[in-house]
């Protein structure tokens, strides 16, 4: 449809999350977010089409497919 592969999964990420969804605060990766994200075989920048090759799903930070199964990281505050 005219757009770049970088375009269109920025209009399906974050576009769709502060435009569409109302959610300013989703839609991208950043520090101290809690992110859902797929881990595909390829690189959808050069081939869009590696996004229907998934391999992890991480919701909640909980994997779902794929990867070792691991409990979601947790911020720890430390006393001294």
């Amino acid at each position: 449809m005219g757009m770049s592969p970088q375009r269109a999964i920025m209009a399906a990420t974050r576009v769709n999350a502060r435009s569409v969804l109302g959610l300013p605060d989703r839609g991208t990766i950043e520090t101290g977010k809690l992110a859902d994200i797929i881990v595909v075989n390829g690189n959808p920048l050069f081939d869009i089409t590696a996004l229907s090759h998934v391999e992890v799903v991480v919701k909640d930070g909980v994997v779902y497919k794929g990867g070792p199964a691991a409990k979601p990281a947790r911020a720890t505050s430390s006393s001294r």
